[in-house]
């Protein structure tokens, strides 16, 4: 079971850092509220312009193109009667998506309202970019969920970003189900303008991970030796842990009347697996891998991570020509400050350190380069006539995210 304090911990980092950029918020009117009215201040800098929305959409479920079929003897014949035909093709009941939230994001110059309602699928540039379309407070609180292929997942994003002429606060916590994503972060950084279209920041992050990259268990399982560096775990045992049972046998095969000698496996209902080694690991032993690894990390607890970062952002914006440029560096100087208390050396920091026998002696915890950057450009060449391209890409631990878009308008007129 993952233990619920981690999970409260991470909770912990985020609810600071909101508490951070509330209380830098409020400080900048605090000492003006005797000669205003205090709900009025609060109105104007968290509500104003906000949009508190619920939403939803049904679909069709995905249905495949070519149904599938098995054969079975008929109730009252046998193997070689003319057979019955089933259709086994999976059918879904259909798609959902229901949420609800508030959300206030400023929108740079060149971005549009993707529609004429919000419903929490936006993606802006205000979470990614290291500043943002205006100083002050911006933020997304929110919660879905959603139904696909028949399996049910919950979604949610806690967003909130203060940008200050000379510093940014962001604090984030995001959950996608489907795609088995969730982690939190907060940051702080000093910010220095130079001129108005160009600014730098530095600071700190803390990010957390729910697997440790780089680590593969049933690899390890598999590659420990004793202290005479005898192999611990063959690979056929995997299968006991889970109930299969292996018995010798011999047989003789009625082509070539050679005499064969092999196992047969049975599960833990005694109905027969495999009639072979080879087909119990290419089979069977597959998924067993599989099922190893899930049930190793739901027992784990998450990570987390400090990290010095830099970034900066460069705008430039005429209704025919737009450029936004955007960048941030993790510099190679992370620092675990959470990890599982009994698994400590499954960090991301050793994940070129397992080898036969486990890790390797005298490991040395190992530094690696976090960034993400991103571009957005539109030319207006003439009247009817426009290019534009987008673009993202993010590199964290092993894993990278890109995306982009690009085009050409033509407009009769």
């Amino acid at each position: 079971m993952r233990d619920p304090n981690i999970c409260i911990s991470y909770n912990k980092t985020f609810i600071i850092t909101l508490l951070l950029i509330l209380f830098t918020g409020f400080s900048g009117f605090t000492q003006e509220k005797s000669k205003t009215n205090f709900f009025k201040e609060v109105y104007k800098d968290f509500l104003k312009y906000g949009t508190i929305y619920a939403a939803g959409d049904l679909k069709n479920a995905y249905e495949p193109s070519r149904k599938e079929f098995f054969v079975r003897p008929p109730e009252d014949g046998n193997l070689y009667d003319v057979p019955e035909v089933i259709e086994v093709t999976d059918y879904y009941d259909f798609d959902y998506r229901y949420g609800f939230g508030i959300r206030k994001l400023a929108r740079f110059d060149y971005e549009r309202k993707p529609k004429n309602f919000y419903d929490g699928t936006e993606n802006q540039l205000a979470f990614s970019a290291p500043s943002s379309a205006i100083k002050g407070l911006e933020y997304q609180f929110h919660w879905e969920k959603e139904r696909e292929r028949d399996e049910v997942f919950k979604n949610h994003r806690m967003f909130i970003k203060w940008t200050g002429k000379y510093h940014i606060i962001k604090a984030e916590s995001r959950e996608i189900g489907k795609l088995d994503l969730a982690y939190q972060s907060g940051e702080v950084r000093a910010r220095l303008p130079i001129g108005k279209k160009f600014s730098i920041s530095a600071g700190a992050i803390y990010r957390t991970h729910e697997r440790g990259y780089g680590y593969n268990p049933v690899e390890v399982w598999l590659n420990e030796l004793d202290e005479n560096g005898n192999i611990v775990n063959y690979w056929y045992t995997l299968g006991y842990e889970y109930g299969y049972t292996d018995h010798f046998t011999t047989y003789t095969d009625a082509g070539t009347g050679n005499s064969i000698y092999d196992w047969i496996w049975r599960d833990s209902n005694g109905d027969i697996a495999a009639y072979s080694d080879i087909d119990f690991r290419n089979t069977v032993f597959a998924d067993l891998m599989n099922r190893y690894n899930n049930e190793f990390w739901d027992e784990r607890s998450g990570f987390g991570v400090v990290s010095p970062v830099i970034g900066f952002d460069l705008y430039h914006y005429k209704s025919k020509f737009w450029l936004h440029l955007y960048a941030n560096w993790l510099l190679p100087y992370h620092q675990y400050v959470k990890t599982d208390p009994d698994w400590k050396e499954l960090h991301y920091g050793n994940r070129n350190n397992w080898g036969q026998g486990g890790l390797v002696e005298d490991a040395e915890f190992e530094q690696w380069d976090d960034y993400s950057a991103g571009i957005s450009f539109g030319w207006k060449i003439a009247k009817n006539l426009g290019v534009f391209f987008e673009g993202e890409y993010t590199k964290y631990w092993d894993t990278e995210l890109f995306n982009s878009t690009a085009g050409l308008n033509f407009t009769f007129r």
